[in-house]
């Protein structure tokens, strides 16, 4: 199939993009390498793909990969540009989207709301308005854990009422499912959403717990350790999140048109399981050989103390099951982050 993967030069879109390829499906990647974080691990990522940084320089300009030549091209874009993505859609015909762009982050929407708005919503709707003009067959676009809020009922399940966002992040994630159901709804379009629990793994962001710990405690320098410690999280390894995205993506969605059958859907995909967030530090220290030195701290604003995934949907619908044990996941990025950073 041809695939188009927003947020390609992303944690999760890089990986997807790989597993694709690899599948033999042609994927376009899209991505404005923002500097949310430092754009030059965005950059090396792309750069496994077969794509050099000087040559995405330019926004708007398709760039053949050089090692998947009749496979991966890219193009640098932003989401909400009403004019530019229109024309990609236009010379292309894509069977299936995969969202994965978005403006990240929790914490950081409270200090830049805007960019929430710009990338997470009007970038939606863009893309919504071009899979329903041309004829896309099926869009699967990122969620989040982060919509349950304040629920107390774990595991989380998709019927659970999500109705009080803490962050606007959160509120954004929200949003693209209503609007994802509309679109359902009124156009006939296939949408799949997915609400990813706390994703970890090799080429991970910069502002995620792994990260931020791992590169703490090799610099001799404090981990900030949030609620005192007293939080837990469904933390989900970066294959078994690939993993489920690409049952959906194979998945023959004309079958989808038979009576009984939902042109919408929506999916928890995480581990099945909340870990301590004290027992995932241990893990991180015994793979280093290092004691950790910790800054305990009150709860930050928007963030929650426990997450946990129900996948009964994706196990039944799928066959989804995630198998990657934790003390193997954080071993498996120390490995890269010390290739990566020659640590």
């Amino acid at each position: 199939m041809k695939i188009l993967v927003t947020g390609a030069a992303g944690f999760i879109g890089f990986h997807l993009s790989q597993k694709l390829l690899s599948q033999g499906h042609e994927v376009i990647g899209l991505d404005n390498i923002n500097d949310y974080y430092d754009p030059q691990l965005k950059f090396d990522r792309l750069k496994e793909l077969g794509i050099n940084e000087e040559e995405v320089t330019d926004f708007n300009k398709l760039v053949q990969s050089k090692t998947f030549p009749k496979q991966f091209q890219f193009i640098r874009m932003n989401l909400q540009d009403r004019t530019q993505l229109p024309r990609l859609f236009s010379k292309h015909s894509f069977e299936v989207v995969c969202n994965l762009a978005a403006q990240a982050g929790v914490r950081y929407s409270l200090e830049n709301p805007e960019s929430y708005i710009d990338s997470n919503i009007v970038g939606f709707l863009n893309l919504l308005e071009c899979c329903r003009h041309y004829s896309c067959k099926h869009l699967v676009y990122a969620s989040s854990s982060s919509v349950y809020g304040m629920n107390k009922k774990v595991p989380f399940e998709t019927s659970d009422n999500v109705d009080h966002p803490i962050s606007l992040y959160a509120a954004t994630k929200k949003s693209n499912e209503l609007m994802a159901y509309t679109y359902s709804h009124l156009y006939g379009l296939h949408t799949t959403g997915l609400r990813f629990f706390t994703v970890y793994g090799p080429w991970g962001r910069p502002d995620m717990a792994m990260f931020l710990f791992t590169d703490a405690i090799l610099k001799g320098e404090h981990i900030k350790v949030f609620n005192k410690g007293q939080m837990e999280r469904d933390f989900t390894y970066i294959d078994d999140i690939t993993e489920g995205v690409l049952h959906i993506v194979n998945e023959d969605v004309e079958k989808r048109k038979r009576p009984g059958q939902d042109l919408y859907r929506l999916y928890n995909i995480g581990n099945n399981r909340s870990e301590k967030l004290t027992d995932f530090i241990s893990t991180i220290e015994r793979e280093l050989g290092i004691k950790a030195k910790k800054q305990l701290l009150p709860m930050q604003p928007g963030d929650v103390p426990q997450t946990w995934a129900n996948v009964d949907g994706l196990i039944n619908d799928y066959g989804y099951h995630p198998n990657t044990p934790i003390a193997q996941g954080v071993k498996n990025f120390i490995d890269w982050f010390k290739e990566y950073y020659k640590v």
